[in-house]
């Protein structure tokens, strides 16, 4: 079931995805309609090469579909846009600058005219946010991959996009900082609702964080289901334990295999 509201921040019309020609043609997905509504989280989950990320670069302008139509705010895409703020699944920190100066990075653009206390004010609060005062002088050489990937979600938000793209941005981590890194993203979705669109294999991860899951399956892939997820607010790791998450978790991977 689809949360319904009066603005569709992403729309997606009937998008397929073919790459080459006549008998080496290969159709990633097709014919593909999905909403994602104002502040809602939405997971997308599915194999691999089922064409998540495609779907997502879709969103941001990255890439077109051989078929359909992608808008953002009834706008067709037609390119990147300062409206979408994108995590990738690599650690895209700029190696030259301290934590401090990669949040503000997005603040230090021409294109943005807030006084200069304002600008601290944001990255002082994306940094507390984040948990990374204590190293907001230090080099991204000198932190962990989660902590990275605090510094990019950090300064996607401190850009205050209208929408955040995020492909699979805790896949290279591991499994406890995963975690730590689920609880972090859970606390500021809940306290600063956007629109988002999340990519993962993880379905877990997807039950955790989303309002909504979407699942992509088969050859060529096509939307599968789209599940409303019956957790509202902000969610600890005692949920992960309880029946209902467990069931849910169960009848997703049913779906993936079957």
């Amino acid at each position: 079931m689809n949360v319904q509201t009066n603005s569709s921040p992403i729309e997606f019309r009937s998008v397929s995805k073919a790459y080459g020609e006549t008998k080496s043609r290969h159709v990633v997905f097709e014919d593909v309609s999905l909403t994602i509504n104002s502040n809602e989280f939405v997971a997308v989950v599915g194999g691999s090469g089922c064409g998540k990320t495609t779907l997502m670069n879709m969103a941001a302008g990255f890439t077109k579909p051989s078929s359909g139509k992608v808008f953002v705010n009834d706008v067709e895409v037609t390119g990147a846009g300062r409206d979408r703020g994108v995590v990738f699944q690599q650690y895209a920190v700029f190696p030259w600058l301290t934590v401090r100066e990669n949040i503000a990075f997005p603040l230090n653009l021409g294109c943005c005219k807030l006084a200069e206390e304002e600008k601290r004010e944001i990255v002082d609060h994306y940094l507390a946010v984040m948990g990374l005062e204590k190293f907001e002088n230090a080099l991204p050489k000198q932190l962990s991959g989660g902590m990275k990937q605090r510094v990019a979600i950090g300064r996607a938000y401190a850009a205050n996009p209208k929408i955040l793209l995020m492909d699979e941005p805790f896949a290279a981590l591991d499994a406890q900082s995963r975690v730590l890194m689920q609880d972090a993203l859970q606390k500021i979705t809940t306290e600063e609702r956007k629109s988002a669109m999340f990519i993962t294999h993880s379905v877990e991860e997807a039950i955790f964080l989303a309002d909504r899951i979407v699942i992509l399956a088969g050859r060529p892939a096509r939307l599968a289901e789209d599940i409303r997820v019956p957790f509202g607010g902000e969610r600890d790791e005692d949920i992960r334990l309880s029946s209902e998450f467990i069931e849910l978790r169960r009848h997703i991977e049913h779906s993936l295999k079957h």
